[in-house]
């Protein structure tokens, strides 16, 4: 069973988030939070395995809140999806940077949100399309303007790098095995060696060392 917890300000989006995932047999919503100090507050008493964070709301705001709760010691083990109706290129960099493992829009469909809590909740990235582009189009080739060698990145092999450009346009390990003519495991062996020598705490923060390094994929 995969517990959620929600934080948003407007009591209809809660109402309807937590009727979706309530009528999920394997995810139960453990919790509601009116702001980003509520927020973290709720973390820390019910420890969900993921939070859907609106990111603007009053007093503490989303980005705050995420910061505070990646921060805050303990097992660290809930992972934050930022669902919010901005999907502002500086709001997405901030959210993968401070530490969350997703960003999607409020007009996801249904089946894309409770896809996108079971692809987190296993310690995978989820971007929303529209955001990937966004990333992609916006900031992917300007690096976020960083122009200094990122440590590790000269020890990325040619393949893991192809794989990191796939990673960081939102596709899972069976779309990227599927796609290079790999098997899953090899895509994930890939990933792991990759985070490893960029020593990324997830697979959310390769995507951002990934645009960082003006990293794409070859083509589509």
């Amino acid at each position: 069973m995969i517990s959620v917890a929600l934080a948003d300000d407007q009591p209809l989006i809660r109402m309807g988030l937590r009727f979706l995932i309530d009528r999920e047999p394997d995810l139960r919503c453990v919790g509601e939070a009116t702001d980003g100090a509520a927020a973290v507050t709720l973390v820390e008493r019910a420890h969900p395995d993921v939070l859907l964070l609106d990111i603007r709301m009053p007093g503490t705001d989303g980005l705050q809140a995420l910061r505070e709760i990646v921060k805050a010691p303990g097992d660290g083990k809930t992972r934050v999806i930022i669902l919010t109706t901005f999907d502002l290129d500086e709001y997405v960099f901030a959210a993968l940077e401070a530490g969350a493992s997703g960003f999607l829009l409020k007009d996801t469909a249904p089946a894309e949100l409770t896809r996108a809590i079971r692809v987190v909740a296993e310690g995978q990235a989820m971007l929303s399309p529209s955001v990937t582009r966004t990333l992609l189009s916006r900031l992917g080739r300007r690096g976020f303007g960083y122009s200094a060698p990122m440590p590790g990145m000269a020890e990325v092999t040619p393949r893991e790098r192809e794989v990191m450009a796939w990673v960081a346009a939102g596709l899972s390990n069976e779309e990227i095995a599927a796609r290079l003519y790999l098997s899953t495991a090899t895509v994930r062996t890939h990933v792991g060696r990759a985070m490893t020598k960029l020593a990324a705490r997830d697979r959310a923060q390769l995507v951002v060392f990934a645009l960082r390094a003006g990293i794409e994929p070859a083509g589509d």
